[in-house]
């Protein structure tokens, strides 16, 4: 038989590599959050946890039972192949630790496939990441990164990630880059998904003297920042990047890729254009329309990003460090010898 796992041994086991952790949830309740690292092997398709549940509530347990096995029966053999193919031991998990999971778990042993499953599923999982959040102590000094719209800030990070710098990207934990633009091209995330990543990113981090973050506001999209994360960017060290407009330019159209998604450019232009001088709002428009995104960015950084970013500039506790360079490779290379002069041991 199965053995059940609580919330700490499930993550510790997982960190370490032991565990692969499987959500037998319906791919909606998947999409709408997990827990991090998860794949999804659902023993009911969205459709099908639809009837099953509906004749839990308007007929009885046992009619929702007997519909389930049903359902699960005529698919059993594909069901089984999919956790086949993994050799790591497995975590299941629902969203109570309930019949799915129960089912999926008892299942996989009369198979001769050892799994775990996760006590309380989701349901425990989100009470544990909302308590963490609501009283974590965040040791590591920030390092925020900020500038003007198109300055390379999501670039940098990632490429400081890759080469091991410890970091927090909230933009890719909220799916949103923050600004009216910044769902294009991304599948911006719910505040449970959210909370849950920001968590997973923190726990990586908790250890390292500093930890290097994009100055954000209080809101990415639809998300909120929770208080500890902004007192810590406020109180952090802060680094301005400043690179020329062309390369700006150039840094946003491979970002965002206009020319794949010019109708939710269009779209998202429309909710700033009377913000913007009626003339110069009519020319950006045109060049959207006849494709010439460069231009059209160059006249929103101009016309209404730079001006914006110089209204809405914080007062900084110390004085920020400011980096000038010819492009964002240079930029990157500045960034890192900053960091090692200022946390060199």
């Amino acid at each position: 038989m199965f053995q059940d796992l609580n919330i700490q041994e499930l993550l510790e086991r997982h960190a370490r590599g032991e565990l692969m952790l499987v959500d037998v949830r319906s791919p909606a309740e998947f999409a709408e959050a997990t827990i991090p690292g998860s794949v999804n092997i659902p023993i009911f398709d969205n459709t099908e946890r639809a009837e099953v549940g509906t004749l839990y509530k308007q007929v009885s347990v046992d009619a929702a039972k007997e519909r389930g096995l049903e359902i699960v029966s005529s698919k059993l053999p594909r069901f089984i192949k999919q956790f086949q193919q993994y050799d790591s031991q497995l975590a299941v998990f629902c969203w109570r630790g309930g019949m799915r999971s129960k089912t999926t778990a008892t299942l996989l042993s009369l198979m001769g496939i050892r799994a775990f499953r996760l006590a309380g599923g989701v349901r425990a999982y989100r009470k544990w990441v909302v308590e963490r959040l609501s009283q974590y102590d965040f040791h590591p000094r920030a390092v925020v990164l900020g500038g003007n719209t198109g300055s390379g800030k999501t670039y940098i990070l990632h490429r400081l990630k890759e080469q091991g710098y410890p970091i927090l990207d909230l933009e890719a934990a909220a799916g949103h880059r923050g600004s009216i633009f910044g769902e294009i091209g991304l599948q911006s995330n719910n505040q449970k998904s959210f909370d849950s990543l920001l968590l997973s990113q923190l726990e990586e981090a908790a250890d390292a003297p500093y930890v290097v973050m994009e100055a954000e506001s209080r809101r990415i999209g639809k998300i909120l920042l929770p208080e500890f994360v902004m007192q810590a960017k406020i109180s952090g060290i802060h680094i301005i990047v400043q690179l020329p407009l062309h390369e700006r330019v150039r840094i946003i159209m491979e970002e965002y890729r206009p020319e794949e998604h010019k109708e939710q450019c269009l779209e998202a232009f429309v909710k700033i254009k009377n913000r913007i001088h009626t003339p110069v709002a009519a020319e950006i428009e045109r060049h959207l329309l006849n494709d010439e995104y460069e231009e059209a960015i160059r006249l929103l950084i101009e016309y209404y990003y730079d001006p914006r970013y110089k209204y809405m500039e914080q007062t900084y506790i110390e004085e920020p460090i400011i980096i000038e360079a010819d492009c964002v490779e240079a930029a990157v290379e500045a960034v890192k010898r900053h960091l090692n002069l200022v946390f060199s041991v």
